[in-house]
């Protein structure tokens, strides 16, 4: 046999290619997982809530809210200026408009950010009240009257210069 085709490499496994090669999949995949474990703890998931259960019961009446408002025809345009806002609420049918309204502004995805504001009247039809931070992006926006007969919902971007338009309408 020629030894001389034979080659002895005398280099300790450590200095070498292939293993360090081997090793940096699994070490990498080991990483991941400390970085996914270390989100989930520290990140608070505003999504879950505790009642879900109750709330599922009260979607009847949060319907039903929904159909007083229609019924006596309310509109509603939110406009803000800052951390200002104002409201101006008009109905189609003789309705006593309330003194006060709560305004509740959700955010889609972080609950930290919610805010409710106390609207107080300023004459008839119109009401102001101050934001406790600054709005920007997309918002859920509900007014409701303080004895909670009837409820206006929608949509809003807080950056756009238009003010929000909150229609009730039969069959939402």
């Amino acid at each position: 046999m020629n030894t001389s085709i034979l080659q002895h490499d005398n280099t300790p496994w450590y200095k070498q290619r292939w293993p360090w090669f081997l090793i940096a999949g699994p070490a990498t995949v080991v990483v991941a997982g400390i970085i996914t474990l270390w989100l989930a703890v520290v990140s608070n998931d505003g999504l879950v809530t505790d009642d879900y259960y109750k709330q599922g019961l009260t979607v009847n009446q949060r319907l039903q809210r929904d159909h007083q408002a229609s019924t006596l025809g309310l509109h509603a345009d939110v406009m803000r200026a800052g951390l200002n806002v104002r409201l101006m609420l008009t109905a189609e049918a003789a309705a006593n408009l309330p003194t006060a309204l709560v305004l509740k502004l959700a955010h889609p995805t972080r609950a930290g950010q919610d805010q409710l504001v106390e609207m107080v009247s300023e004459g008839p039809g119109f009401y102001g009240g101050k934001l406790n931070a600054d709005l920007h992006g997309r918002w859920l926006v509900s007014i409701e009257d303080p004895a909670g007969k009837w409820r206006l919902q929608g949509e809003w971007q807080a950056d756009s210069e238009e003010p929000l338009r909150l229609d009730a309408k039969a069959g939402k």
